[in-house]
């Protein structure tokens, strides 16, 4: 044994034992600027006004920063019993306190605000609600989002907090956190929230809900409250959420460790939004009545307790959360399902990378939200989460589910970068990863692989097979899964990328028929020309996608316009129907009548069997010998046009789909070509 695994093996010991005595398992603060809010705050929806009171104690105090919205209008601010200043000069202004160096063991300061919260506007879409963090309030709903600023925070620090909570009557309120206690009269409604561990940030959630309660047994033998807090209309689910949040936490529990919180809530909003946070998910009212999202979504922002919510990523480093938690949720689920489920959401993930333009992409250490648009989505949640099934593959499934164990017990409650990720799996691994976390958090790229020889000779004991396989430069360090067939069935072997171009020799008992590159997709790569089924994110993310509507009717060019600007979220390129097509991605929209003259004209194939004449609009993708993916839209009037413009956007990953007005009624995708040599 050499020294450096002599070491290695004792270092794995330590940790272990460390880990499984949970002397490790404590959450370790820093020694400075350790900040804790109490907070009372009353809001009144019919009026949209805040009026708070908020006590920040810092311990172990240095240099700091104290901010408030600009929206708010400050009444008292005190520093240690002195006069602090309302900490701006304009109204329009945020208010900044810039505290200097203090000695001594602890700082308070005293803020009193109030303010006129914006309307709550349930027309808009998710991704309008994603990437507007703005303070709202109506009767029908109030959401107080952290990164609006509503309350006075000390920047760049985790803290604990308490809250009051202060509503009219038939409103109740909640933050993230344990309730401590709650009452309701005729003079409205008071809740108190604790969070005791460290915490991002605070976002306030209000609303006319209706309560309902369970009790979960963790596996530590503390209960755990459950909670939906429902508007009236959808309260019947109540039951349904809270049997469903309880198999979650079971699944979790085992696989990872106790769950970290004393409650869990599943809280109704009234625009469509999707948002999890420490204690409880926030999902618009229409969302939680899709009969899936107990099966996908709601399993997703359980797990965030875990991985995000649990364990804080480092964003300047990079956020791992998002790609570990699509893993262990959305992909689990699908390989619960089935293994052609989960290869089918394998290859979304490579599909959708492939779909991405030059300079959309980027390395997963600089990743950290899902911002506007579909190309973050793409690598902070797909590629991160096929990050880690490679790295499940390399390790092995024991070896990794130990590591996720030991992730949950040496970091929860700190923040938390993937290079201190790497080191935990190395340690309970025993493997230096420094070259596979490397090559794959850092570079911009996947990897094109392709065969590029295959040669059989029949020998005295069998037969030699020779496959020579080749990637684009610079190299990466890879283990090529090889599927070779014979009469006998189909056999995989894992095959040692590690230069530009390399030779394989396997003997083999069977005569191979066809050797086969990676065809369950267990590879993050580039898939080849022809390999990629044609999908409708081609058109969506491209920045370049021209866009032509048929249609001589204003009217109809109106909706049709406004239908391309929500499928690209941005201001289509139009061009004239006559207008020959480039090589960019090219969006079709018309009625059935035009679109097939102009398929006719193109000489194109017409609308395929699989959609042709089903619904009221159909939607479909055809590849092109030159050029980007042709994506085609196609309805029987006006109001079936219309009726794609909110669901449509939704649908990416498809090749094609039918609607009968809003609703999808058939949708799949074209057959991936695996890349295959068939042996003669």
């Amino acid at each position: 044994m050499t020294v450096d695994s002599l070491i290695r093996s004792c270092c794995l010991f330590l940790f272990s034992f460390l880990v499984s005595e949970h002397i490790l398992s404590a959450p370790v603060l820093v020694k400075f600027n350790e900040v804790e809010y109490d907070i009372t705050v009353k809001i009144d929806p019919v009026n949209r006004t805040i009026e708070g009171k908020s006590l920040i104690t810092v311990r172990n105090p240095r240099e700091l920063q104290l901010m408030l919205g600009a929206a708010y209008e400050v009444t008292q601010a005190e520093f240690n019993d002195g006069p602090l200043g309302i900490g701006r000069e304009q109204v329009n202004q945020a208010h900044i306190w810039n505290i200097p160096f203090h000695f001594g063991n602890q700082i308070q300061f005293l803020i009193r605000w109030k303010g006129t919260l914006a309307a709550l506007d349930t027309s808009l879409d998710h991704q309008q609600t994603l990437g507007r963090p703005v303070a709202v309030s109506g009767e029908t709903g109030s959401f107080l989002p952290d990164g609006s600023g509503w309350y006075p925070r000390v920047v760049g620090h985790l803290a604990r907090y308490k809250i009051n909570i202060e509503l009219p009557p038939g409103q109740k309120g909640l933050v993230a956190g344990r309730l401590v206690e709650e009452n309701e009269s005729e003079q409205g409604y008071h809740a108190s929230f604790d969070f005791s561990h460290p915490a991002e940030g605070i976002d306030l959630i209000a609303g006319p809900y209706v309560i309902e309660t369970q009790t979960y047994q963790s596996v530590n033998h503390k209960p755990v409250q459950l909670r939906t807090y429902f508007h009236p209309q959808i309260s019947n689910l109540s039951k349904d959420y809270l049997d469903a949040v309880k198999r979650y936490l079971n699944l979790y529990e085992s696989w990872i460790g106790a769950y970290p919180y004393t409650e869990f809530s599943v809280v109704s909003s009234p625009t469509p939004t999707g948002f999890g946070m420490p204690t409880l998910t926030y999902l618009g009212i229409d969302v939680l009545q899709l009969p899936f999202i107990r099966d996908t979504s709601l399993g997703h922002e359980v797990l965030h307790n875990w991985w995000g919510n649990g364990v804080y990523p480092d964003y300047s480093s990079g956020n791992w959360s998002e790609g570990l938690t699509t893993f262990m949720a959305d992909y689990t689920y699908k390989e619960q399902e089935s293994s052609e489920a989960a290869r089918e959401m394998r290859l979304g993930w490579v599909r959708d990378f492939a779909a991405l333009q030059p300079g959309q992409d980027a390395p997963l250490t600089a990743f950290t939200s899902r911002m506007h648009g579909g190309a973050s989505k793409v690598v902070g949640y797909n590629k991160a989460a096929m990050f880690f099934l490679m790295l499940r593959d390399h390790l092995g499934e024991a070896v990794f589910q130990r590591s996720i164990q030991g992730l949950w017990r040496v970091q929860r409650f700190r923040i938390t970068s993937w290079q201190e990720l790497q080191k935990i799996f190395e340690m309970i691994s025993g493997q230096n990863l420094q070259l596979f976390f490397s090559q794959w958090l850092e570079r911009t790229d996947a990897p094109a692989i392709m065969i590029s020889e295959v040669k059989n000779i029949a020998t005295d004991s069998g037969y030699e097979l020779s496959i020579t396989l080749k990637q684009s430069g610079p190299v990466y360090q890879l283990r090529v899964p090889v599927a070779i067939e014979s009469p006998q069935g189909t056999t995989t072997h894992i095959l040692d990328l590690q230069q530009e171009q390399q030779l394989f020799k396997l003997k083999l008992a069977d005569k191979p028929s066809a050797v086969s590159l990676d065809p369950d997709l267990h590879l993050f790569r580039q898939l080849a020309p022809g390999e990629a089924p044609p999908i409708l994110r081609e058109a969506m993310i491209n920045a370049a996608t021209r866009t032509v509507l048929l249609s001589s009717d204003s009217g109809i060019r109106k909706i049709a316009g406004t239908l391309a600007s929500k499928l690209q979220d941005r201001k289509p390129q139009i061009i004239a129907r006559d207008e020959s097509l480039s090589t960019a991605p090219v969006l079709i929209i018309g009625l059935d009548s035009e679109v097939d003259a102009w398929l006719a004209a193109e000489q194109l194939p017409a609308k395929p069997d699989e959609i042709n004449s089903k619904g009221t609009a159909q939607v479909w993708t055809l590849a092109r010998a030159e050029g980007a993916s042709l994506t085609v839209i196609s309805a029987q009037d006006t109001a079936a046009l219309e009726a794609l413009i909110r669901p449509l956007p939704h649908y990416g990953r498809q090749s094609y789909l039918a609607f009968d007005g809003r609703q999808v009624i058939e949708k799949g995708v074209w057959p991936m070509q695996v890349q295959k040599v068939v042996i003669k």
